[in-house]
């Protein structure tokens, strides 16, 4: 039964492989650019969140969009967006004066970022439309998978084609990807809402927010992704500090150490797939938060690089499980008819959530050291877990079948 899905929706599943593996090339390049062409670390953090953290301003808008027209001409309209970045930046390396090059990077970051804030929801609504009932869950852990996936082939390409050839060669890569990915969609066959809305967007904005709240189960699945996204930044902060400074890595066994990260959360994403039938999944969630969060903080009692490596994979498998178990929850709950706005919101929360984080955890870090950073960020996150388990009695208490 799960091969026959597999087969059946391979174009789709290759075609959201491509699409974020591109993405996350496209904020990567952006981030590497501005450091190393532009030299500046101010314009490359700018930069990221052009690329990453607008959507906390235009995904809701994205999520409407979703629910009055097919997603399927979103996702293409979205993609296009992602090339026109692409093209941005292109010119800001081949065609810009030198004093311009900045300007052009950070409207193709903006670019990119609007891109952002429309391809997550799309997709997702699309998905909900083309899976039967049964399907949708392990089709939806199978769709996390390959954001996850995206997320770590993405610099080991940029990599592989920068030790031999320079930017525009990267950008041709992602750029390609977006235009074989929208190619696997053009037989995609999605529908608007068959009620369309007669509200303003605004309106139906706030219709999104009062069904999540009006739904206990998925509101508390929303809380959970908030806390498990949380985690993302510290780590995402922290790790290569902890690399540098307290393990005393070289360059490449930090990069391998960091790598692990990637490695880890894509088999929490398989073991979720495999596991979903026989996990409860409300105490997997809280239990796999929680648990992450006190690995995490022991990652800087630890000096043995091989300790903390299998101390790290722990935190990945757990937080990879968590997250697919709750999108796909997330995805199940959602009403059909508010399923763009729905899945906007989980989409905001998985972009913007690790940006703020990090800021937190860049401010810890320079105020009381990497290995108190450490400490306290783990067992902060562990604390909201156990509270979490306290108050939130519907998701603790979510079996998921």
């Amino acid at each position: 039964m799960r091969s026959e899905l597999m087969r059946r929706h391979i174009p789709f599943l290759l075609s959201c492989l491509l699409a974020f593996t591109a993405g996350h090339m496209f904020n990567y390049t952006v981030i590497l650019y501005l450091q190393e062409a532009v030299g500046s670390d101010l314009l490359s953090g700018l930069g990221f969140g052009l690329a990453f953290g607008s959507s906390i301003v235009f995904g809701w808008f994205g999520g409407v969009l979703c629910d009055r027209m097919a997603p399927g001409r979103v996702i293409h309209g979205a993609q296009a967006l992602f090339l026109l970045g692409l093209a941005c930046l292109w010119w800001a390396d081949t065609g810009a004066a030198a004093d311009q090059r900045a300007a052009w990077a950070l409207l193709g970051a903006f670019a990119g970022g609007l891109a952002w804030s429309f391809v997550g929801p799309a997709r997702l609504t699309a998905l909900g439309q083309i899976a039967s009932a049964t399907e949708l869950r392990p089709l939806t852990i199978v769709f996390n998978l390959q954001v996850l996936l995206g997320f770590g082939l993405a610099p080991l390409l940029i990599g592989l084609i920068r030790s031999a050839h320079a930017w525009p060669a990267v950008l041709a890569t992602a750029a390609l990807g977006f235009v074989l990915s929208s190619a696997l969609l053009l037989r995609l066959h999605t529908h608007a809402n068959p009620v369309p809305s007669s509200q303003s967007v605004w309106a139906d904005i706030a219709e999104g927010f009062r069904t999540v709240g009006s739904a206990p189960l998925l509101r508390q699945l929303m809380l959970a992704a908030v806390i498990g996204y949380a985690m993302t930044g510290p780590l995402q902060i922290l790790l290569p500090k902890l690399a540098r400074q307290q393990l005393g890595l070289t360059e490449a066994q930090r990069g391998a150490y960091l790598g692990l990260l990637a490695i880890s959360l894509i088999i929490g994403g398989v073991l979720a797939l495999l596991l979903a039938r026989r996990l409860h999944h409300g105490r997997a969630i809280l239990g796999g938060v929680a648990l992450g969060g006190l690995v995490f903080a022991l990652l800087g009692a630890i000096s043995s690089p091989l300790l903390s490596a299998l101390a790290l994979a722990c935190v990945g498998m757990l937080g990879g499980m968590v997250i697919s178990l709750v999108v796909a929850g997330i995805q199940t709950q959602a009403p059909e008819a508010l399923r763009g706005r729905v899945m906007s919101m989980y989409a905001i929360t998985s972009q913007v959530l690790p940006a703020v984080s990090g800021v937190a955890a860049g401010a810890l870090v320079t105020q009381v050291g990497v290995v108190p950073a450490i400490a306290g960020a783990g067992l902060a996150l562990a604390g909201i877990a156990a509270g979490a388990a306290l108050a939130m009695p519907v998701l603790r208490r979510y079996a998921g079948r």
